[in-house]
């Protein structure tokens, strides 16, 4: 067992010491989303010497605002790329097998409102099914208007003629991150969460590790290491120029970032287990209709920005789409009063890079990129592909020297933290309200903590914050009703009630301040509907 194992997340002193020894890294890893913490597993498990640092909390940004859905991409079938369909097919069955408990399969159901639709979209999807062979999740089934009613009885039945079901995969995005995070853990790397890095390190201009300030304390860090990766997302950019700054040139930026905003509302609007996908609404997007956790997703939206705030707000108009589409497809339509919460992702859609840098475009979702100091640069992707990224990433940092050679594939049979045995029967999924079975075997852990029979919000227990706090590093508000629970997400309003007694518990684990009103501010901020 190493020693990192033996740190507890609560202690953060603990792991600041091991930060602040005189140690040279193999890997410093920026960035704590899914990608970072993918690449930090990967490398860990492989027996290299790993610190990953986040400026704010694990998956903070995009990687805990997704969608939810572990899917192989159909509307790149539609592409005609077929190779990244078969990558992300491959992968989904990957995190399905490797967290059970924070991952389970999902039927869609498209409904077809033209006499063409359900052979098109058909066939498009038994090919889905036959890239994905063995690690299929259920056939493709053509349906009759009956057939499609009785799966999404709430459906809007007028000129409805039949649909199509298929099978795709759903997950807790940022649970995930966070078992990603404790993997990495246990496999030896040593991770923080806030804990910016402020500047990159060089000698006779090569990258050789980087300063960091702990965002509590104050204090500041050296870290020295063999090689560095960012893999800050959307936020590539700022830590590129640092690179740049350092050799006195500017660099070409290379995120065009974009938003998608997602609606939540109660499941009776569209009760049942199946998920409700319309290919092309009016205006060409996509819609989904998702249940997840209780609740009822809808999104999304794609649409440009130029900043990259912390905290990205909705435009009226896109929640205006998404309700009025909504409106399309459903006997009820939601409304504005209805909405449970709103939250805005940002994704990070690369453009060509103009400089001098060394690009390896592995794919049209993900990037890896070199520059000439050696700082490897990760951006793009989305969360399903985040392994095959990280190995991706691995692959360039050997083939550079930067990283001596190691055994790949390691982190494909790697059952995460919390999984159960792979003959353990399987758990009522995420479609079903939150509860213990989020844990997985860490259920019996957590039933013997303090306020294990005291339920917060349904399916959230006052141990759950202990848990929290002693084990997955909560150290605010936010961290727990945002990412350890997800009730930021189902119910803002719910979660600004609880918070009080969320702080209170998290003070008294931490010692340090749980940034109560800033959470309330921000759970107001996930109900508003703009001007």
């Amino acid at each position: 067992m190493s020693e990192s194992v033996l740190l507890n997340p609560n202690s953060r002193p603990q792991l600041l010491g091991r930060l602040a020894e005189a140690t040279d890294w193999d890997l410093a890893v920026v960035g704590g989303g899914a990608t970072g913490l993918g690449v930090a597993l990967d490398a860990a498990a492989r027996g290299y010497s790993v610190v990953l640092l986040e400026s704010h909390d694990f998956a903070g940004g995009t990687s805990s605002r997704s969608t939810k859905l572990l899917h192989g991409g159909v509307r790149y079938l539609a592409q005609g790329n077929v190779a990244l369909v078969r990558e992300a097919l491959h992968e989904r069955s990957t995190v399905l097998a490797n967290a059970p408990h924070l991952a389970s399969r999902l039927s869609f159901i498209m409904p077809s409102y033209a006499w063409w639709q359900t052979p098109f979209y058909g066939i498009g999807l038994k090919l889905y099914d036959l890239l994905a062979g063995q690690a299929g999740l259920g056939p493709t089934r053509f349906l009759d208007r009956r057939g499609t009613l009785a799966a999404l009885p709430r459906l809007q039945p007028q000129g409805l003629s039949g649909g199509v079901q298929y099978w795709d995969g759903q997950f807790d995005d940022a649970r995930l991150a966070l078992a990603l995070a404790r993997t990495a853990v246990r496999e030896g790397a040593l991770l923080l969460n806030y804990c910016p890095v402020t500047e990159l390190r060089h000698e006779n201009g090569r990258v050789t590790g980087l300063r960091c300030r702990d965002a509590i304390g104050g204090q500041s860090y050296e870290v020295r290491a063999r090689c560095v990766v960012n893999a800050t997302g959307v936020w590539v950019d700022g830590v590129r120029q640092m690179d740049g700054d350092a050799q006195g040139k500017t660099v070409t930026p290379m995120v065009a970032p974009s938003q998608g905003v997602h609606v939540v509302v109660d499941r009776d609007f569209l009760p049942g287990d199946h998920a409700l996908l319309v290919p092309k609404t009016a205006d060409g997007r996509v819609l989904f209709a998702v249940p997840w956790l209780g609740k009822l997703v809808l999104g999304t939206t794609d649409t440009p920005r130029r900043d990259l705030p912390r905290e990205p707000q909705p435009l009226r108009s896109e929640l205006d789409f998404i309700l009025g589409e909504a409106a399309r497809y459903l006997v009820r339509p939601p409304t504005p009063a209805d909405v449970r919460s709103i939250w805005v992702g940002l994704r990070p859609l690369v453009r060509p890079v103009g400089d001098d840098s060394d690009t390896g475009s592995l794919s049209r979702e993900h990037t890896v990129l070199q520059a000439s100091s050696g700082l490897v640069t990760v951006t793009g992707g989305k969360w399903t592909t985040y392994r095959a990224m990280a190995e991706d990433v691995l692959a360039r940092c050997v083939a550079s020297g930067l990283l001596p050679r190691r055994p790949a594939g390691v982190s494909a049979t790697l059952r995460l933290v919390g999984a159960p045995a792979p003959q353990a029967p399987a758990g009522p999924g995420l479609a079903a309200l939150p509860g213990q079975h989020l844990y997985g075997v860490e259920a019996a852990t957590l039933a013997q903590l303090p306020g294990a029979g005291e339920e917060l919000a349904p399916g959230m227990t006052e141990a759950m914050v202990r848990f929290a706090a002693r084990n997955e590093y909560a150290l605010t508000v936010e961290d727990v009703l945002a990412r350890r629970s997800r009730y930021l997400f189902l119910d803002a309003e719910l979660a600004g009630r609880v918070a009080p007694r969320v702080a209170r518990i998290l003070e008294e684990e931490t010692g340090v301040n749980p940034q109560l009103a800033a959470f309330q501010a921000l759970a107001q901020s996930y109900r508003l509907w703009p001007a």
